[in-house]
C-alpha cells in the first residue's frame, strides 16, 4: 500500500515537471539591463508560482536593438510593451493581448518653472531629453515638432525614463519627455505638453503559447494588485493594477512606426487565429541580450 501511494506521488510529481515549460518575457529598454532584471525578477517569480512555469526576462540594451529584434520577429513568448509596439506584434507577428495597465498611456514635456511662459514652442533654441526612437516619448515629440527645420534639439541620450528630468534639474536641457506617471513623481516641474492619449501598456503573448497558458498568465496578471509583495513592481512601472486588454483597442497605433527606419511598407495581413494546445511546449530558456 505505501509502495503504491509512493508510486502515485512520483507519478504525479512527473506529470508536473513533464507539463512545465520555459517561457520568455522581453519589456522595452527602459532601464540598464540589469537595472531591469532586478525590477522585473518578483514578476517574472511570481508568474512561476501561479502557473507552475518558468519565466525568464529577455531584455536589449536599448531600442535600437529592441526594434531590431521585434522586426527580424526575434522569438519571444511574452511582451510587456506601449501600444504601439503591441498593435505591431498583433497585426504583423499573430500576438493577442491579455493585460493592460489600467492607466492610459500619456507623456508630458516637462521644464523648470521659469520656461513655461512660451509653452513648447519656447524650447525652439534649447535641448529636449528622451529615450531613443522608437521609444513612444521620442515618437510623441515628432508629432508635437513635425517641421525637422524648426524644432529643439532632441537628445535621445537617455538610459532610463528619469534622465531627462534629471538633466533638466542639473540645468543641462531645458525640457524632458516623460510618461505621466514619472511626471507626477516632480511636482517642481512644470509640463507645457501633455501628448493624446493611449490605452495603457499591453502584456501580451505570442500565439504560440498555448490557450492554457496564456488564460493562466492573465489571471495571475489580473490579480497582481492583490499580493503586497509585489507593490513595489507595480510602483515601478507606474499602475495600480492590470485589466483586460483587447485587439481592437490598440489597433492602428502600430502605424505610429511608420516613419522609423526598417518599417514593413506593405500592408500586414490580417494575423492567424492562435492555435490552442493540449499542453505546454518547453521552450529554451532566453540570455539577456
Amino acid at each position: 500500500m505505501l509502495r503504491n501511494a509512493l508510486f502515485s506521488v512520483g507519478l504525479s510529481v512527473l506529470s508536473l515537471s513533464a507539463s512545465a515549460a520555459n517561457y520568455t518575457v522581453t519589456v522595452e529598454p527602459n532601464y540598464p539591463a540589469a537595472q531591469a532584471q532586478e525590477i522585473y525578477k518578483p514578476l517574472m517569480a511570481y508568474l512561476g508560482r501561479a502557473t507552475g512555469h518558468t519565466f525568464t526576462l529577455k531584455t536589449a540594451n536599448n531600442y535600437h536593438g529592441y526594434w531590431r529584434d521585434i522586426l527580424a520577429g526575434t522569438p519571444v513568448d511574452f511582451a510587456f510593451e506601449e501600444a504601439h509596439f503591441a498593435d505591431f506584434r498583433v497585426q504583423r507577428q499573430g500576438f493577442v493581448p491579455l493585460v493592460r495597465v489600467a492607466e492610459p498611456t500619456q507623456f508630458s514635456l516637462l521644464v523648470s518653472p521659469e520656461n513655461t511662459a512660451a509653452g513648447p514652442q519656447a524650447l525652439m533654441g534649447g535641448t529636449i531629453i528622451s529615450m531613443p526612437s522608437p521609444s513612444l516619448g521620442y515618437l510623441f515629440l515628432g508629432e508635437l515638432y513635425p517641421n525637422p527645420i524648426a524644432q529643439p534639439e532632441i537628445s535621445s541620450s537617455a538610459q532610463t525614463l528619469k534622465d531627462g528630468v534629471d538633466a533638466v534639474f542639473a540645468q543641462e536641457a531645458m525640457g524632458a519627455m516623460v510618461p505621466v506617471y514619472i511626471a507626477q513623481q516632480y511636482p517642481n516641474l512644470e509640463s507645457v505638453h501633455l501628448s493624446r492619449s493611449l490605452p495603457g501598456r499591453a502584456f501580451s503573448a505570442s500565439g504560440k503559447v498555448p490557450a492554457a497558458v496564456r488564460n493562466a498568465v492573465t489571471d495571475a496578471m489580473l490579480k497582481l494588485h492583490e499580493n503586497p509583495n509585489l507593490i513595489d513592481v507595480l510602483t515601478e512601472i507606474g499602475t495600480a493594477r492590470f485589466v483586460k486588454a483587447s485587439a481592437a483597442e490598440i489597433a492602428g497605433n502600430e502605424r505610429m512606426l511608420r516613419r522609423v527606419f526598417g518599417y514593413p511598407k506593405a500592408t500586414p495581413k490580417p494575423a492567424a487565429a492562435p492555435v490552442p494546445a493540449a499542453a505546454a511546449k518547453p521552450a529554451a530558456a532566453a540570455v539577456k541580450k
